[in-house]
């Protein structure tokens, strides 16, 4: 078998002092081998990698909770890429929602920014949720997407 870094042997790691940044990008080459079962040095190239593992789903901002003539902008409505029932919101519920948006202001070198939230409790039977965020969301956020996180685990 050929390894994908030859010079990360054992007799190596004892002889030489290796830059840390070579160290953990091998520590991650080798998670990622032994998590697909594949064994190590079958990846040859990029695309013969396993693929990434996402870490939240899709979703998307309807607008706050409302009546017919009142809204509330304390809770937003979300649909979840994939839920169609109450009965699938179920896993959902208490997870982390990122809206994340980006800002014309540079703030600590980056002009990106997120508003965090949690879900709260399904809002009907057809798979919407109501979700809580700290600030409230924007009006101008209603039909963008945002990102459920699949943490904090209630298993």
């Amino acid at each position: 078998t050929v390894h994908h870094r030859s010079s990360f042997r054992c007799s190596t790691w004892e002889s030489s002092v290796l830059d840390w940044h070579m160290l953990f990008s091998y520590y991650l080459f080798t998670l990622s081998c032994f998590s697909c079962c594949c064994g190590l040095g079958a990846h040859t190239s990029r695309k013969n990698m396993p693929e990434a593992i996402k870490l939240y789903s899709k979703g998307v901002i309807l607008g706050y909770k409302r009546g017919q003539r009142d809204q509330d902008p304390n809770t937003s409505l979300l649909r979840i890429e994939g839920v169609a029932s109450k009965a699938d919101t179920e896993f959902y519920l208490g997870k982390r929602v990122a809206f994340v948006y980006k800002a014309s202001k540079k703030v600590d070198g980056s002009k990106v920014r997120v508003i965090w939230g949690r879900i709260a409790r399904p809002h009907g039977n057809s798979g919407v949720v109501r979700a809580k965020f700290s600030p409230n969301l924007p009006p101008k956020s209603f039909g963008a997407s945002v990102r459920v996180m699949l943490y904090p685990s209630r298993v």
